[in-house]
Formats: structure tokens, sequence, C-alpha cells
């Protein structure tokens, strides 16, 4: 069996960052990630908001020069996912592609997906018109009419991204404000190509082999409309992804994981950052942070078991 320094689970900014900080101490690192280095960032058209891009920078870009950086020093990596995860004296075993492995330290970083609406025709139509990612098929929809529902940063970014590509889209969101970033805000409500519906719900999605149009609540008034859309764009939230966690793992009534500053959980030598962790804000910025403050905490934690 193979035995490491640190295992680093997930790919995306969190994990990348916590490898690298872990490999720069001189660490034994086996990262493991079943898709390509990136994560949320590879679904992303522009990140507006990392610092020293002033002008933005696309999320695949942004992917591929924190991979490079990694990849400067030597490391294993697994391109599978991990299926179950346990203690055992000195560290944790990991099951990931099929073989088991171990380490002192682990570090997950397995991020978050776009949470379901839960509404009729959102799973059957899921491909065939409904999708959770405007940078992945938005191109399918050149010149026709679109929905997207969410009133979050991610909603409104997609929306702008979008509105470059569609004939119309309509924004709809449940409450009476939005809660993105009010320069998202201020460039939706100028954008032509954006009909906003606010205090609105989506009942369904309509469509047999593809969509046809949804169904929209007017949450005061009770009046129901059917609006003919081409496709819809889910944006309303995050849910943790992962299902192997140990037992005894702290989370959240979402399912996040519990950490202190340090990015320790409950369950020595075990350590989360970026979108898994149980907090407000999931940023690239702060899942660098996470990683950064994560792979410090392991280090002193390796440290620690040498020493004893």
């Amino acid at each position: 069996m193979k035995r490491f320094d640190a295992v680093v689970i997930g790919g995306g900014p969190a994990g990348m960052t916590a490898a690298l900080y872990l490999l720069r101490s001189q660490a034994t690192v086996a990262v493991v990630e079943k898709l390509s280095p990136g994560g949320q960032m590879l679904m992303t058209h522009l990140i507006e908001n990392y610092p020293g891009f002033p002008d933005g920078i696309e999320g695949w870009r942004l992917a591929d020069a924190m991979a490079a950086h990694v990849d400067k020093y030597p490391h294993v990596t697994i391109a599978d996912e991990v299926t179950a995860m346990e203690q055992v004296p000195g560290g944790h075993r990991l099951k990931a592609g099929g073989e088991w492995i171990e380490a002192g330290a682990v570090v997950l970083c397995t991020g978050a997906r776009y949470r379901r609406v839960g509404i009729p025709g959102e799973k059957e139509l899921l491909g065939k018109g409904v999708s959770y990612c405007a940078l992945c098929d938005g191109n399918f929809f050149r010149d026709q009419v679109v929905a997207v529902i969410g009133g979050g940063n991610s909603a409104l970014e997609e929306s702008l991204y979008l509105s470059r590509i569609v004939k119309k889209l309509h924004l709809i969101h449940r409450r009476d404000e939005f809660r993105a970033q009010k320069c998202f805000q201020d460039r939706c409500e100028v954008n032509p190509v954006i009909s906003i519906l606010r205090s609105r719900v989506v009942k369904e999605i309509q469509g047999t082999d593809k969509v046809t149009g949804i169904v929209v609540e007017n949450k005061k008034t009770g009046e129901i409309q059917t609006l003919a859309v081409d496709g819809v764009f889910v944006f309303v939230g995050f849910e943790p992804q992962g299902d192997f966690y140990p037992e005894g793992l702290a989370r959240d009534q979402a399912g996040f994981v519990i950490t202190d500053d340090r990015m320790r959980t409950n369950i020595p030598g075990l350590f989360a950052a970026g979108d898994i962790r149980s907090k407000d804000c999931r940023q690239v910025a702060t899942a660098v942070g996470d990683g950064a403050a994560a792979a410090h905490a392991a280090h002193a934690y390796l440290e620690s078991l040498a020493a004893s």
C-alpha cells in the first residue's frame, strides 16, 4: 500500500493551493481529482474579482496557470475519485481508483455543485435544455430565448455572459431584492437583452424531448403565466460534493464540513478547504486562502506526528 505525507482530495483552486504549499514544504503528496484541474473555475467564463487581473481572466486560463504551478513539483496524481475513507493509526486510509492509499494528513477540497430547484421537468429535461453551466452550454442557445433562475452572483454573472449570445433572457428571482453584488445588478438592469422578473418562482419546466417553456408564479399576486423559452439555466446556490467522509466528521445542516480558522476539522489530521467548508463566502480568492491555511496546518500536524 502506498503511503504519502498528505493526500489532497480535489483539484479546484483550494486543492491546487493546498498541494502547492505542501509540496513546497517537501511533503510527499498525492492529489486525487477525477476531472481536469480547475473545479468551478472551468465553468466560469470570466473571473473579474481575482486580485491581479483588473480586466478579468477566463476561468480555464486561471485554472491552467494554477495547475502548471503545481506541476513544477513532483507529486502523484490519481485521476479518479475517493470512494471510502477511514482512520488508521498515524493517519488515514483512502480508497481511490480501486486501490487503498494511506496518508498522515488529508485535505478535503471536494467543492460544491449547483443545487437543483426540484421542480417538475428539471430532472427529466437535463441536457435537453436544462443546464447548470452557461459557459458549457450557452452556445447551444445562440439567438434563442432562455430563462435564468436565481438571484446571487452566479445567476447574474452568467446572465450577463448569456446576454451576449441569446436573443432574450428572462432573469427570474423569488425575492424583491437580489443577493448579488451591486455591480452585477446594475449591469443586468440596463442590459436590453435581460428581462428581470422579481418575486417570481418557476413552478414547472415544460417540454418532452426538449425545453419549450416554463410556468411562472407571481408570489405577490398568485398570477400564473407561461413563458416560451428554449433553455433554462439554474443558479440557486450550492450543495456539498462527496459521500465518502469518515464517520463522526462534523458538518452543518446543509452538509458542509465545519472547520476552525486553521481549516482543521474535528478529526485529527483531517482538514477541509474551499467550497466544501461551512462558510458564507465561496469565491476563488477565499478558496485559495483556505488551501494555503489548510496546508500550513497540515504541515504542522505532520511535524507533530514525526516528533511524537
